[in-house]
């Protein structure tokens, strides 16, 4: 029903931005990454939107670019994602770092947005593996590509979790191992996975 919103910013708050077109304010729910680039009260925006029909309200959901919103869209289509929890997970990782979250198999960066549990997570890696990388952009596409050849290897995996149980994220550790010759062995992988991360 509606694509996008143009006109001038006129409330946000914390979840939410209002957008002011011909003498109608539209109340859209965003995300912290949107809200952080649309700017302050009085600016003029284009909000690109989604609008979730329930029986018992109509919400809309704003973004600042159509990368955010597509990848909001995907969200919801994995089963036990509605939009708020969507929106909470945009909230804690941009587009590029869900991309890159999902490709390593990082349940724990995911389960940090707000009411989104390890099965939901897991669930999201599951189904958007592949769905996801092509939103990745730039170094991070590059990240994703070697992640997925990083964890594609025994050695590669057996490097991740050792790096783990360091203190090191699975994305960390996995974008670290990645940056290396898959064909090392699992000790040389963490020795020179260290000095990436060590490095860092």
């Amino acid at each position: 029903m509606f694509y996008s919103l143009t006109g001038t910013v006129v409330h946000t708050d914390e979840t939410s931005v209002a957008v002011s077109c011909g003498g109608v304010a539209f109340r859209c729910y965003a995300s912290f990454n949107t809200l952080r680039k649309i700017g302050s009260t009085g600016e003029t925006v284009t909000i690109y939107t989604y609008l979730s029909v329930r029986e018992d309200a109509l919400d809309l959901f704003g973004f600042a670019d159509t990368a955010e919103l597509d990848c909001f869209k995907i969200l919801i289509s994995v089963s036990g994602v509605g939009p708020k929890a969507a929106l909470a997970i945009l909230s804690q990782l941009t587009s590029d770092k869900l991309a890159l979250a999902v490709a390593s198999g990082d349940v724990k960066a995911i389960t940090a947005a707000q009411g989104v549990g390890p099965k939901i997570a897991q669930r999201i890696i599951a189904e958007l593996k592949e769905k996801l990388a092509p939103f990745a952009t730039g170094a991070a596409a590059v990240e994703i590509a070697e992640v997925s050849a990083a964890v594609s290897t025994g050695s590669g995996n057996d490097a991740i979790e050792a790096l783990m149980s360091w203190g090191y994220s699975r994305t960390q550790a996995s974008v670290a191992v990645g940056k290396l010759n898959p064909g090392l062995s699992t000790e040389e992988l963490i020795v020179q996975a260290l000095q990436i991360l060590g490095g860092n």
